[in-house]
Protein backbone atom coordinates (compact mmCIF):
# COMPACT_ATOMS: atom_id res chain seq x y z
CA UNK A 1 0.00 0.00 0.00
CA UNK A 2 2.78 2.39 -0.96
CA UNK A 3 0.62 4.42 -3.35
CA UNK A 4 -1.39 7.50 -2.49
CA UNK A 5 -4.24 5.94 -0.51
CA UNK A 6 -7.32 7.33 1.23
CA UNK A 7 -9.45 5.42 3.73
CA UNK A 8 -12.88 6.92 4.31
CA UNK A 9 -14.68 5.65 7.42
CA UNK A 10 -18.42 6.21 7.06
CA UNK A 11 -20.00 6.12 10.51
CA UNK A 12 -16.71 7.21 12.09
CA UNK A 13 -18.29 8.81 15.17
CA UNK A 14 -19.24 5.42 16.63
CA UNK A 15 -17.04 3.87 19.33
CA UNK A 16 -16.71 0.56 17.49
CA UNK A 17 -15.58 2.26 14.28
CA UNK A 18 -13.01 4.29 16.22
CA UNK A 19 -11.67 1.16 17.93
CA UNK A 20 -11.30 -0.67 14.62
CA UNK A 21 -9.66 2.38 13.09
CA UNK A 22 -7.31 2.75 16.04
CA UNK A 23 -6.08 -0.84 15.68
CA UNK A 24 -4.01 0.35 12.72
CA UNK A 25 -1.85 2.63 14.80
CA UNK A 26 1.19 0.32 15.02
CA UNK A 27 3.15 1.78 12.12
CA UNK A 28 1.94 -0.81 9.60
CA UNK A 29 0.31 1.62 7.18
CA UNK A 30 1.91 3.58 4.35
CA UNK A 31 3.27 7.09 4.89
CA UNK A 32 1.16 8.17 1.91
CA UNK A 33 -2.06 7.18 3.66
CA UNK A 34 -4.79 9.65 4.63
CA UNK A 35 -7.85 8.83 6.74
CA UNK A 36 -11.13 10.74 6.61
CA UNK A 37 -13.94 10.30 9.11
CA UNK A 38 -17.34 10.90 7.47
CA UNK A 39 -20.50 10.98 9.56
CA UNK A 40 -23.62 12.91 10.60
CA UNK A 41 -22.24 13.81 14.04
CA UNK A 42 -20.84 17.34 14.01
CA UNK A 43 -17.13 17.23 14.81
CA UNK A 44 -13.95 19.16 14.07
CA UNK A 45 -10.74 17.40 13.09
CA UNK A 46 -9.49 17.80 16.67
CA UNK A 47 -12.72 16.34 18.08
CA UNK A 48 -12.35 13.33 15.78
CA UNK A 49 -8.77 12.72 16.86
CA UNK A 50 -9.75 12.97 20.54
CA UNK A 51 -12.51 10.45 19.84
CA UNK A 52 -10.04 7.99 18.33
CA UNK A 53 -7.62 8.41 21.23
CA UNK A 54 -10.37 7.78 23.77
CA UNK A 55 -11.17 4.41 22.20
CA UNK A 56 -7.72 2.81 21.82
CA UNK A 57 -4.90 1.45 23.95
CA UNK A 58 -2.13 3.89 24.87
CA UNK A 59 -0.51 1.72 27.53
CA UNK A 60 3.08 2.14 26.34
CA UNK A 61 5.26 4.99 25.02
CA UNK A 62 5.64 3.09 21.73
CA UNK A 63 1.88 2.86 21.24
CA UNK A 64 1.53 6.53 22.15
CA UNK A 65 4.09 7.48 19.49
CA UNK A 66 2.38 5.35 16.82
CA UNK A 67 -1.00 6.79 17.74
CA UNK A 68 0.31 10.34 17.48
CA UNK A 69 1.74 9.69 14.01
CA UNK A 70 -1.47 7.90 13.02
CA UNK A 71 -3.70 10.77 14.11
CA UNK A 72 -1.69 13.25 12.07
CA UNK A 73 -3.15 11.55 8.97
CA UNK A 74 -6.76 11.89 10.15
CA UNK A 75 -9.38 14.49 9.31
CA UNK A 76 -13.16 14.67 9.48
CA UNK A 77 -16.13 15.82 7.40
CA UNK A 78 -19.60 16.32 8.84
CA UNK A 79 -22.39 15.10 6.55
CA UNK A 80 -25.18 17.54 5.78
CA UNK A 81 -28.11 15.14 5.49
CA UNK A 82 -30.38 17.75 3.89
CA UNK A 83 -27.97 18.76 1.13
CA UNK A 84 -28.21 15.74 -1.18
CA UNK A 85 -24.84 14.91 -2.74
CA UNK A 86 -23.15 18.06 -1.43
CA UNK A 87 -21.27 16.33 1.41
CA UNK A 88 -20.09 13.56 -0.94
CA UNK A 89 -18.81 16.24 -3.33
CA UNK A 90 -16.94 17.79 -0.39
CA UNK A 91 -15.50 14.36 0.34
CA UNK A 92 -14.29 14.02 -3.24
CA UNK A 93 -12.64 17.45 -3.11
CA UNK A 94 -10.91 16.55 0.17
CA UNK A 95 -9.53 13.36 -1.40
CA UNK A 96 -8.44 15.21 -4.54
CA UNK A 97 -6.54 17.72 -2.39
CA UNK A 98 -4.18 14.89 -1.41
CA UNK A 99 -3.21 14.19 -5.05
CA UNK A 100 0.02 15.69 -6.36
CA UNK A 101 0.27 16.18 -10.12
CA UNK A 102 -0.77 13.17 -12.21
CA UNK A 103 -0.60 10.78 -9.26
CA UNK A 104 -3.02 7.84 -8.95
CA UNK A 105 -5.03 7.45 -5.77
CA UNK A 106 -6.62 4.34 -4.26
CA UNK A 107 -9.83 4.89 -2.30
CA UNK A 108 -11.26 2.54 0.34
CA UNK A 109 -14.71 3.24 1.77
CA UNK A 110 -15.25 1.40 5.05
CA UNK A 111 -18.98 1.44 5.81
CA UNK A 112 -19.43 1.23 9.58
CA UNK A 113 -23.14 1.75 8.95
CA UNK A 114 -26.47 -0.07 9.37
CA UNK A 115 -26.90 -2.54 6.48
CA UNK A 116 -30.16 -0.92 5.41
CA UNK A 117 -28.24 2.12 4.09
CA UNK A 118 -25.49 0.20 2.26
CA UNK A 119 -27.14 0.53 -1.13
CA UNK A 120 -28.04 4.24 -0.94
CA UNK A 121 -24.61 5.23 0.39
CA UNK A 122 -22.76 3.04 -2.11
CA UNK A 123 -24.67 4.73 -4.95
CA UNK A 124 -23.61 8.18 -3.74
CA UNK A 125 -20.01 7.04 -3.38
CA UNK A 126 -19.98 5.62 -6.89
CA UNK A 127 -21.55 8.74 -8.33
CA UNK A 128 -19.35 11.28 -6.56
CA UNK A 129 -16.21 9.67 -5.11
CA UNK A 130 -15.08 6.84 -7.42
CA UNK A 131 -11.38 7.09 -8.27
CA UNK A 132 -10.73 8.13 -11.87
CA UNK A 133 -7.12 6.99 -11.57
CA UNK A 134 -6.55 4.17 -9.12
CA UNK A 135 -8.65 1.53 -7.39
CA UNK A 136 -11.88 2.01 -5.44
CA UNK A 137 -13.33 -0.41 -2.91
CA UNK A 138 -16.26 -0.60 -0.49
CA UNK A 139 -15.85 -2.58 2.74
CA UNK A 140 -19.04 -3.88 4.34
CA UNK A 141 -19.85 -6.07 7.34
CA UNK A 142 -22.48 -8.64 8.16
CA UNK A 143 -25.37 -9.09 8.11
CA UNK A 144 -25.40 -9.48 4.34
CA UNK A 145 -29.13 -9.87 4.10
CA UNK A 146 -31.70 -11.59 6.32
CA UNK A 147 -32.11 -14.77 4.27
CA UNK A 148 -31.21 -16.06 0.81
CA UNK A 149 -33.68 -13.84 -1.04
CA UNK A 150 -32.64 -10.60 0.69
CA UNK A 151 -28.95 -11.44 0.34
CA UNK A 152 -29.32 -11.97 -3.42
CA UNK A 153 -31.32 -8.73 -3.63
CA UNK A 154 -28.58 -6.80 -1.80
CA UNK A 155 -25.95 -8.12 -4.20
CA UNK A 156 -28.08 -7.19 -7.23
CA UNK A 157 -28.45 -3.63 -5.94
CA UNK A 158 -24.72 -3.22 -5.31
CA UNK A 159 -23.73 -4.91 -8.56
CA UNK A 160 -24.55 -2.10 -11.03
CA UNK A 161 -22.11 0.26 -9.30
CA UNK A 162 -19.53 -2.03 -7.72
CA UNK A 163 -17.90 -5.10 -9.21
CA UNK A 164 -17.38 -8.18 -7.06
CA UNK A 165 -13.65 -7.40 -7.07
CA UNK A 166 -14.45 -4.01 -5.49
CA UNK A 167 -16.56 -5.35 -2.60
CA UNK A 168 -14.74 -6.60 0.53
CA UNK A 169 -17.16 -8.43 2.84
CA UNK A 170 -15.81 -8.59 6.38
CA UNK A 171 -16.30 -11.66 8.56
CA UNK A 172 -13.93 -10.80 11.40
CA UNK A 173 -13.47 -14.47 12.30
CA UNK A 174 -11.39 -14.89 9.15
CA UNK A 175 -8.87 -12.47 10.66
CA UNK A 176 -8.36 -14.47 13.85
CA UNK A 177 -4.93 -16.05 14.14
CA UNK A 178 -6.07 -19.62 14.78
CA UNK A 179 -8.62 -19.49 11.97
CA UNK A 180 -5.84 -18.45 9.61
CA UNK A 181 -3.80 -21.35 11.03
CA UNK A 182 -6.33 -24.03 10.02
CA UNK A 183 -4.96 -24.36 6.49
CA UNK A 184 -1.37 -24.63 7.73
CA UNK A 185 -2.37 -27.36 10.18
CA UNK A 186 -4.28 -29.28 7.52
CA UNK A 187 -2.02 -28.94 4.51
CA UNK A 188 1.36 -28.47 6.21
CA UNK A 189 1.23 -31.66 8.34
CA UNK A 190 0.88 -34.99 6.48
CA UNK A 191 -0.03 -36.80 9.73
CA UNK A 192 -3.30 -34.84 9.81
CA UNK A 193 -3.95 -35.07 6.08
CA UNK A 194 -3.75 -38.89 6.26
CA UNK A 195 -6.71 -39.13 8.65
CA UNK A 196 -8.74 -36.13 7.46
CA UNK A 197 -11.75 -38.09 6.16
CA UNK A 198 -14.79 -40.17 7.05
CA UNK A 199 -12.69 -43.35 7.37
CA UNK A 200 -10.98 -42.00 10.47
CA UNK A 201 -13.14 -39.17 11.84
CA UNK A 202 -16.35 -39.91 13.74
CA UNK A 203 -17.67 -36.37 14.20
CA UNK A 204 -16.57 -32.73 14.26
CA UNK A 205 -17.93 -30.15 16.69
CA UNK A 206 -17.66 -26.46 15.78
CA UNK A 207 -18.77 -24.20 18.60
CA UNK A 208 -18.82 -20.55 19.58
CA UNK A 209 -20.27 -19.79 23.00
CA UNK A 210 -20.44 -16.66 25.15
CA UNK A 211 -20.89 -16.27 28.89
CA UNK A 212 -22.76 -12.98 28.49
CA UNK A 213 -26.28 -12.32 27.29
CA UNK A 214 -27.53 -9.73 24.82
CA UNK A 215 -26.77 -7.03 27.43
CA UNK A 216 -29.01 -4.21 26.22
CA UNK A 217 -28.93 -5.29 22.57
CA UNK A 218 -32.09 -7.35 22.89
CA UNK A 219 -34.12 -5.15 20.54
CA UNK A 220 -31.56 -5.61 17.76
CA UNK A 221 -30.91 -9.27 18.55
CA UNK A 222 -34.59 -10.21 18.48
CA UNK A 223 -34.70 -9.41 14.76
CA UNK A 224 -31.58 -11.48 14.13
CA UNK A 225 -31.21 -14.40 16.51
CA UNK A 226 -28.20 -16.60 17.14
CA UNK A 227 -28.44 -18.42 13.79
CA UNK A 228 -28.06 -15.26 11.70
CA UNK A 229 -25.72 -13.58 14.18
CA UNK A 230 -23.14 -16.38 14.39
CA UNK A 231 -23.95 -19.66 12.67
CA UNK A 232 -24.72 -18.58 9.10
CA UNK A 233 -21.46 -16.64 8.89
CA UNK A 234 -18.74 -17.40 11.46
CA UNK A 235 -19.46 -21.12 11.88
CA UNK A 236 -19.93 -21.64 8.14
CA UNK A 237 -16.50 -20.15 7.47
CA UNK A 238 -14.97 -22.50 10.06
CA UNK A 239 -16.84 -25.43 8.49
CA UNK A 240 -15.61 -24.50 5.02
CA UNK A 241 -11.96 -24.19 6.08
CA UNK A 242 -12.17 -27.51 7.93
CA UNK A 243 -13.76 -29.48 5.07
CA UNK A 244 -12.62 -27.93 1.78
CA UNK A 245 -10.21 -29.68 -0.56
CA UNK A 246 -6.67 -28.36 -0.96
CA UNK A 247 -6.89 -25.29 -3.22
CA UNK A 248 -4.71 -25.07 -6.33
CA UNK A 249 -2.93 -22.18 -4.61
CA UNK A 250 -3.54 -19.92 -1.65
CA UNK A 251 -4.61 -17.10 -3.94
CA UNK A 252 -7.89 -15.38 -3.10
CA UNK A 253 -9.58 -16.81 -6.18
CA UNK A 254 -8.59 -20.44 -5.55
CA UNK A 255 -9.23 -20.31 -1.80
CA UNK A 256 -12.69 -18.75 -2.05
CA UNK A 257 -13.61 -21.10 -4.90
CA UNK A 258 -12.86 -24.17 -2.77
CA UNK A 259 -14.80 -22.81 0.21
CA UNK A 260 -17.82 -22.08 -1.96
CA UNK A 261 -17.56 -25.52 -3.59
CA UNK A 262 -17.71 -27.43 -0.30
CA UNK A 263 -20.51 -25.26 1.10
CA UNK A 264 -22.62 -26.12 -1.95
CA UNK A 265 -22.33 -29.78 -0.88
CA UNK A 266 -24.04 -29.13 2.48
CA UNK A 267 -27.80 -29.83 2.31
CA UNK A 268 -30.20 -27.43 4.07
CA UNK A 269 -30.37 -27.95 7.83
CA UNK A 270 -33.47 -29.64 9.24
CA UNK A 271 -35.44 -29.07 12.43
CA UNK A 272 -35.18 -32.78 13.33
CA UNK A 273 -31.41 -32.29 13.61
CA UNK A 274 -31.69 -28.98 15.48
CA UNK A 275 -32.13 -27.92 19.10
CA UNK A 276 -32.84 -24.27 19.97
CA UNK A 277 -32.94 -22.51 23.32
CA UNK A 278 -33.58 -19.17 25.00
CA UNK A 279 -31.98 -18.16 28.29
CA UNK A 280 -33.92 -17.25 31.41
CA UNK A 281 -32.54 -15.56 34.53
CA UNK A 282 -29.70 -17.18 36.45
CA UNK A 283 -30.58 -19.40 39.44
CA UNK A 284 -29.28 -16.75 41.86
CA UNK A 285 -31.28 -14.01 40.12
CA UNK A 286 -28.21 -11.84 39.49
CA UNK A 287 -28.45 -12.10 35.70
CA UNK A 288 -31.75 -11.34 33.93
CA UNK A 289 -33.36 -13.55 31.35
CA UNK A 290 -33.53 -12.65 27.66
CA UNK A 291 -37.18 -11.55 27.83
CA UNK A 292 -36.45 -9.40 30.90
CA UNK A 293 -34.93 -6.87 28.49
CA UNK A 294 -37.54 -4.13 28.02
CA UNK A 295 -36.85 -4.04 24.27
CA UNK A 296 -37.65 -7.74 23.82
CA UNK A 297 -41.30 -8.82 23.27
CA UNK A 298 -42.61 -10.96 26.11
CA UNK A 299 -43.78 -13.59 23.63
CA UNK A 300 -40.44 -13.68 21.74
CA UNK A 301 -39.45 -17.03 20.24
CA UNK A 302 -36.01 -15.78 19.25
CA UNK A 303 -33.29 -18.40 19.76
CA UNK A 304 -30.33 -17.30 21.86
CA UNK A 305 -28.91 -20.82 21.57
CA UNK A 306 -28.82 -23.29 18.72
CA UNK A 307 -27.11 -26.54 17.94
CA UNK A 308 -27.69 -28.16 14.57
CA UNK A 309 -26.12 -31.01 12.67
CA UNK A 310 -24.82 -30.56 9.12
CA UNK A 311 -23.47 -33.07 6.63
CA UNK A 312 -21.17 -32.69 3.62
CA UNK A 313 -22.27 -34.86 0.72
CA UNK A 314 -19.00 -35.97 -0.81
CA UNK A 315 -16.70 -39.00 -0.60
CA UNK A 316 -14.36 -37.44 1.95
CA UNK A 317 -17.05 -36.58 4.51
CA UNK A 318 -19.90 -39.00 3.79
CA UNK A 319 -21.77 -39.74 7.02
CA UNK A 320 -19.69 -37.52 9.32
CA UNK A 321 -21.92 -35.28 11.47
CA UNK A 322 -20.76 -31.69 11.91
CA UNK A 323 -22.27 -30.54 15.19
CA UNK A 324 -22.60 -26.75 15.07
CA UNK A 325 -23.25 -24.97 18.37
CA UNK A 326 -23.59 -21.35 19.39
CA UNK A 327 -25.24 -19.58 22.26
CA UNK A 328 -25.32 -16.64 24.64
CA UNK A 329 -25.43 -16.55 28.46
CA UNK A 330 -23.72 -19.93 28.77
CA UNK A 331 -21.17 -21.12 31.34
CA UNK A 332 -18.11 -20.09 29.32
CA UNK A 333 -16.92 -18.04 26.36
CA UNK A 334 -15.08 -20.27 23.94
CA UNK A 335 -14.66 -20.87 20.22
CA UNK A 336 -13.16 -24.16 19.11
CA UNK A 337 -13.17 -26.94 16.54
CA UNK A 338 -13.13 -30.39 18.16
CA UNK A 339 -12.35 -33.30 15.83
CA UNK A 340 -13.14 -36.70 17.32
CA UNK A 341 -11.57 -39.72 15.64
CA UNK A 342 -13.06 -43.20 15.47
CA UNK A 343 -12.35 -45.92 18.00
CA UNK A 344 -9.27 -48.13 17.87
CA UNK A 345 -9.94 -51.58 16.44
CA UNK A 346 -7.08 -53.27 18.33
CA UNK A 347 -8.73 -55.61 20.86
CA UNK A 348 -5.53 -55.98 22.93
CA UNK A 349 -5.87 -52.39 24.17
CA UNK A 350 -8.73 -51.77 26.52
CA UNK A 351 -10.19 -48.61 28.00
CA UNK A 352 -8.77 -46.43 25.27
CA UNK A 353 -10.23 -43.00 24.64
CA UNK A 354 -11.02 -41.46 21.28
CA UNK A 355 -8.20 -39.42 19.80
CA UNK A 356 -9.24 -35.78 19.55
CA UNK A 357 -7.70 -32.79 17.81
CA UNK A 358 -8.87 -29.53 19.39
CA UNK A 359 -8.25 -26.19 17.71
CA UNK A 360 -8.91 -23.46 20.28
CA UNK A 361 -9.61 -20.21 18.45
CA UNK A 362 -10.33 -18.10 21.51
CA UNK A 363 -9.49 -17.44 24.26
CA UNK A 364 -5.90 -18.69 24.75
CA UNK A 365 -5.15 -19.77 21.17
CA UNK A 366 -4.01 -23.39 21.19
CA UNK A 367 -3.87 -26.72 19.39
CA UNK A 368 -4.34 -29.82 21.54
CA UNK A 369 -4.08 -33.48 20.60
CA UNK A 370 -5.63 -36.00 22.98
CA UNK A 371 -4.13 -39.46 22.59
CA UNK A 372 -3.60 -42.77 24.40
CA UNK A 373 -0.40 -43.86 26.11
CA UNK A 374 0.69 -46.70 28.41
CA UNK A 375 0.19 -46.21 32.11
CA UNK A 376 3.58 -46.50 33.87
CA UNK A 377 3.90 -49.82 35.68
CA UNK A 378 3.91 -53.58 35.09
CA UNK A 379 0.43 -53.88 33.59
CA UNK A 380 -0.59 -52.95 30.06
CA UNK A 381 -3.05 -50.20 30.91
CA UNK A 382 -3.77 -47.04 28.97
CA UNK A 383 -4.16 -43.44 30.02
CA UNK A 384 -5.27 -40.41 28.05
CA UNK A 385 -2.51 -37.86 27.50
CA UNK A 386 -2.46 -34.48 25.82
CA UNK A 387 0.01 -32.78 23.51
CA UNK A 388 -0.50 -29.06 23.89
CA UNK A 389 0.62 -26.18 21.68
CA UNK A 390 -0.41 -23.09 23.60
CA UNK A 391 0.68 -20.03 21.65
CA UNK A 392 1.35 -17.91 24.72
CA UNK A 393 3.74 -20.55 26.13
CA UNK A 394 5.29 -21.97 22.96
CA UNK A 395 6.00 -18.76 21.03
CA UNK A 396 8.00 -16.13 22.87
CA UNK A 397 6.07 -12.84 22.99
CA UNK A 398 3.65 -13.82 20.20
CA UNK A 399 2.55 -10.76 18.24
CA UNK A 400 -1.04 -11.81 17.54
CA UNK A 401 -2.84 -9.05 15.65
CA UNK A 402 -6.43 -8.13 16.31
CA UNK A 403 -8.78 -9.78 13.80
CA UNK A 404 -10.00 -6.47 12.37
CA UNK A 405 -6.44 -5.20 12.08
CA UNK A 406 -5.40 -8.20 9.98
CA UNK A 407 -8.54 -8.13 7.84
CA UNK A 408 -8.55 -4.43 7.07
CA UNK A 409 -4.85 -4.45 6.20
CA UNK A 410 -5.64 -7.21 3.68
CA UNK A 411 -8.53 -5.15 2.33
CA UNK A 412 -6.34 -2.07 1.91
CA UNK A 413 -3.66 -4.19 0.20
CA UNK A 414 -6.21 -5.66 -2.24
CA UNK A 415 -5.89 -9.21 -0.82
CA UNK A 416 -9.38 -10.73 -1.03
CA UNK A 417 -8.48 -14.17 0.36
CA UNK A 418 -10.22 -13.30 3.64
CA UNK A 419 -13.19 -11.53 2.11
CA UNK A 420 -16.42 -13.54 1.91
CA UNK A 421 -17.30 -14.05 -1.74
CA UNK A 422 -20.80 -13.72 -3.13
CA UNK A 423 -20.72 -17.46 -4.01
CA UNK A 424 -19.86 -18.42 -0.40
CA UNK A 425 -22.57 -16.14 0.90
CA UNK A 426 -25.22 -17.60 -1.38
CA UNK A 427 -24.23 -21.17 -0.51
CA UNK A 428 -24.34 -20.53 3.24
CA UNK A 429 -27.75 -18.85 3.05
CA UNK A 430 -29.10 -21.87 1.12
CA UNK A 431 -28.04 -24.04 4.07
CA UNK A 432 -29.84 -21.94 6.70
CA UNK A 433 -32.79 -20.21 5.04
CA UNK A 434 -35.19 -23.21 5.02
CA UNK A 435 -34.45 -23.84 8.72
CA UNK A 436 -34.99 -20.17 9.61
CA UNK A 437 -38.27 -20.00 7.74
CA UNK A 438 -39.53 -23.18 9.41
CA UNK A 439 -38.54 -22.08 12.93
CA UNK A 440 -39.99 -18.60 12.47
CA UNK A 441 -43.07 -19.62 10.50
CA UNK A 442 -44.42 -22.16 12.98
CA UNK A 443 -45.50 -20.63 16.28
CA UNK A 444 -45.70 -24.05 17.92
CA UNK A 445 -41.90 -24.37 17.64
CA UNK A 446 -40.54 -22.72 20.77
CA UNK A 447 -36.95 -22.66 22.04
CA UNK A 448 -36.23 -24.65 25.19
CA UNK A 449 -35.45 -22.58 28.27
CA UNK A 450 -32.03 -22.71 29.90
CA UNK A 451 -30.65 -20.81 32.86
CA UNK A 452 -28.18 -17.96 32.40
CA UNK A 453 -24.72 -19.39 33.14
CA UNK A 454 -25.65 -23.03 32.41
CA UNK A 455 -24.34 -25.31 29.66
CA UNK A 456 -27.51 -24.85 27.63
CA UNK A 457 -30.90 -26.59 27.31
CA UNK A 458 -31.53 -29.70 29.42
CA UNK A 459 -31.63 -32.00 26.36
CA UNK A 460 -28.32 -30.75 24.93
CA UNK A 461 -26.12 -33.54 26.24
CA UNK A 462 -28.38 -36.30 24.90
CA UNK A 463 -28.82 -34.47 21.60
CA UNK A 464 -25.06 -34.20 21.00
CA UNK A 465 -24.38 -37.72 22.25
CA UNK A 466 -26.81 -39.15 19.69
CA UNK A 467 -24.39 -38.12 16.94
CA UNK A 468 -21.18 -39.33 18.64
CA UNK A 469 -19.41 -42.56 19.40
CA UNK A 470 -19.64 -43.24 23.13
CA UNK A 471 -16.65 -44.02 25.35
Amino acid sequence: MGQNTVIVVLGASGNLAAKKLGQHRRGLLSDKLKIIGFDLTRMSDDDFIKHIKSCVDQSSPELEDHLKAFCERCSYITINQDAGDESFVDLRKRMESFIEGDETQNRHFYMALPPNVYVAVSEQLRRNCYAEKGDSQIIIEKPFGHDLESSVELHKKLEPNWKESEIFRVDHYLGKEMVKNIMTLRFGNPMFGAVWDCNHIDNIQISMTENIGTEGRGGYFDDVGIIRDVMQNHLMQLLALTTMERPGSFSAEDLRQEKARVLRLVPPLETKHTLTGQYIKSPDGKHPGYKDDEDVPKDSRCATFCTSVAYVRNARWEGVPFILKSGKALNESKTEIRIQLKDTTDAMLRDTKHNQLIIRIQPDEAVRLKMNAKMPGYELRTIETELDLLYQQTVENPDIPEAYEALLLDAFDGDYSESVSEQELEASWKIFTPLLHELEGHKEIKPAEYAYGSEGPHDLEDFVASYQLQE
